[in-house]
């Protein structure tokens, strides 16, 4: 069968430099440099003459259980031998595991087990568990929802009570709901954990601290006495997350030495006095800020991986439109599929550069609370909260919407947006629920308005909150649909939605004599200030992103499009709200949406180009509709041949079952 490579005459449609953009969403050259080696060692990776390459992952969604498993524990072994083979650093490491892009114990272990010893461990306990973790002598998971308790860290039951008279901590599970349950890397595969537990000194409840335990030995890998162990089974999608041994995990009475409870912040002496130390107890919290940022780089990955699906393939299928027998018209020329695409297409930049800002502030957090300055933490920890609520909502539906844009071909496993989804789904709950996370940002933000009559000025990402007057009261300026592309009318008009509803909250709450009823009952409408303020973020930190010196020919122009494009589709999306403020009058909404439908023809010829910047390899990919040349129907034909289904002509069961009642010999066949 020819090929024909559809997305040729696309490419050079592009009216600005591909590869300069490439390197401003990698975010630097180096970066990028260091990406695009590790994603083709990846793709490529086949040494010697064998057939089977090492990463290879086309049959994932048909395997069974078991030998997924066992498929990704080779993967990870063989990923360790190559990075010490080839003597990678820490940063390519970290690209080789993403583009090996196989949920694995290994994600914890250096994505939560690493940080949380860095972060909380005393320099003694630095010293004796981090040369371990880092050769992998040892595997580490992080232990610290419960079957009864997620979010809610502060109720956690497991309890590790001191025991003087043999200097040990006894950690146990007093009930069921106190089992540790969904740790990744626990059921199978890890050797130790953090374990996040009630500290318990002279009957006294300290609260929750983390405590390193060996769960597993280390010769014959079964667990250690009085700790059961075990996968919590099966979760959603084919492959997807099933390749990770999500455990569960119960202490009768475990027994472990004083020194492994996590003591940089606070000890427990040999006397069994508990106290705190020098070091500030909040820079836990940099761990916390530290994971969270990497959700939302995360998230412009998953996101732009789906979009870079979509786009390809709405540029190779054509449906309808033809009146004369010539050909049918590109589904991406279709305004409804536009709509759909473009708005996520720019939010996939959108969160890049969000990520991206995120990486600076907790750079700047860090800094700060080694010099003891905790003045940015509130906002720190705020932004991160929101954001991670924010774009990992926007993904998980982005990825479906992008699985419809797909038709009907979208729902095959083949077109690696199934499992996309699957795999990225988990990340709306894991590390804060989305929406208990936006009910922390939103107290943050009444916090701030109550100090705005203090004099205090609120700095950073809030600090149009000190200008609350002006915005109370101004009203849009725009006049012709062109207005809307200027920074400063887009700004304001997000600045003045979010304090509006903001105050709102605050005048609705001051009327309940108890504030804490008054929160619960309003929660719904403080989750909608928490997401306006959440937007306004990304759209500023985009805004900030055009102001910076970018090279390349047409690229910031590309970018000032698709900014535009994620702005405005935000304020079609929440009209209501922008309405019900009396900020905008219908007029100016209308003109918001035509301003937008001008931005989305003037996507549609870099399209395909600006998902070519992701620099996404067809192995990465995963998705026979993504395909770099767009030849997508003789490869969807070929690929249908591989399912076990069809290894013989008449099925299995058919002899049984289906010959007998074309037969009309039911009462022979064996049900």
């Amino acid at each position: 069968m020819e090929a024909v490579d559809y997305l040729t005459d696309e490419r050079k449609k592009a009216a600005f430099d591909v590869e300069a953009m490439k390197i401003v969403w990698a975010g630097s050259r180096h970066a990028f440099e260091v990406s695009d080696r590790m994603a083709k060692l990846v793709a490529n990776d086949s040494p010697g003459n064998r057939k089977q390459q090492e990463f290879q992952k086309d049959d994932r969604t048909m395997l069974p259980r078991k030998e997924l498993f066992r498929n990704t524990l080779r993967k990870a072994a063989y990923a360790w031998k190559r990075i010490i083979e080839l003597h990678l650093s820490e940063e390519e490491a970290s690209e080789l595991r993403f583009y090996m892009d196989e949920p694995a114990y290994t994600d914890l272990h250096w994505g939560m087990f690493v940080p949380a010893i860095k972060g909380q461990g005393t320099d003694e306990q630095q010293q004796e568990w981090l040369p371990l973790a880092y050769k992998m002598q040892i595997i580490g998971c992080y232990a610290q929802t419960e079957l009864g308790h997620g979010s809610n860290v502060q109720g956690l039951e497991t309890t590790a009570t001191f025991d003087p008279t043999t200097d040990e901590f006894v950690i146990h599970s007093p009930t069921l709901t106190s089992c540790k349950w969904w740790p990744g890397g626990l059921g199978k595969v890890s050797t130790h954990a953090v374990v996040y537990a009630r500290l318990i000194t002279d009957g006294k409840d300290h609260g929750v601290h983390g405590f390193i335990v060996q769960l597993r030995s280390l010769e014959d890998h079964k667990p250690l006495p009085r700790i059961t162990l075990g996968d919590i089974g099966m979760k959603f999608g084919n492959g997807a997350y099933n390749t990770m041994d999500n455990g569960v995990l119960r202490f009768d009475h475990v027994r472990i030495p004083r020194n492994q409870m996590l003591m940089r912040v606070s000890q427990v002496t040999r006397e069994g006095k508990y106290k705190r130390s020098d070091v500030p107890w909040q820079l836990v919290y940099g761990t916390m800020v530290y994971v969270r940022q990497q959700i939302v780089s995360d998230a412009s990955c998953a996101l732009s991986r789906a979009v870079c699906i979509a786009t390809r393939y709405s540029a190779v299928r054509r449906q309808f439109g033809s009146q004369d027998g010539g050909p049918e018209t590109q589904v991406i020329d279709y305004k409804t599929q536009q709509s759909r695409l473009f708005p996520l297409l720019a939010s996939a930049y959108a969160f890049r550069f969000a990520g991206e800002w995120l990486k600076w502030l907790y750079t700047d957090v860090t800094q700060r609370l080694q010099a003891n300055d905790f003045s940015t933490l509130p906002e720190a920890h705020a932004c991160t909260a929101g954001l991670k609520s924010l774009t990992t909502t926007a993904t998980a539906d982005g990825i479906e919407e992008c699985r419809k844009l797909c038709g009907g071909h979208g729902y095959l496993c083949s077109s690696g947006l199934p499992e996309l989804f699957a795999v990225y789904v988990p990340a709306c709950t894991y590390e804060g629920d989305n929406t208990v996370l936006l009910l922390q940002v939103a107290r943050f933000l009444m916090k701030t308005l109550s100090q705005l009559s203090s004099g205090k000025q609120p700095v950073g990402t809030i600090s149009y909150m000190g200008r609350n007057e002006h915005l109370m009261k101004c009203r849009c300026s725009v006049e012709r649909s062109e207005d809307w592309l200027k920074h400063t009318k887009v700004l304001e008009a997000f600045e003045a939605r979010t304090i509006r509803i903001s105050v709102s909250c605050a005048q609705n709450l001051s009327k309940f004599e108890n504030p804490e009823e008054g929160f619960a009952e309003l929660s719904a409408d403080l989750v909608e200030a928490a997401v306006a303020h959440c937007q306004l973020i990304v759209v500023s930190k985009f805004i900030e992103k055009l102001q910076q010196d970018i090279p390349g020919k047409g690229v910031k122009q590309q970018l000032e499009t698709l900014c535009g494009i994620y702005s405005l589709s935000l304020v079609h999306k929440h009209q209501g709200e922008f309405l019900a403020t009396s900020y905008l009058t219908p007029k100016q909404a209308s003109l918001a949406n035509d301003q937008l439908r001008s931005l989305l023809t003037k996507v549609r010829p870099n399209a395909v180009a600006l998902v070519d910047a992701f620099s996404y390899t067809d192995h990465y990919l995963g998705s026979i509709l993504g395909r770099y040349d767009g030849n997508v129907y003789p490869k969807l034909y070929e690929a249908a041949w591989k399912d076990p289904l069809n290894e013989s002509d008449v099925p299995d069961g058919y002899h049984e079952y289906v010959r007998p009642l074309l037969k009309q010999q039911l009462h022979n066949a064996r049900l």
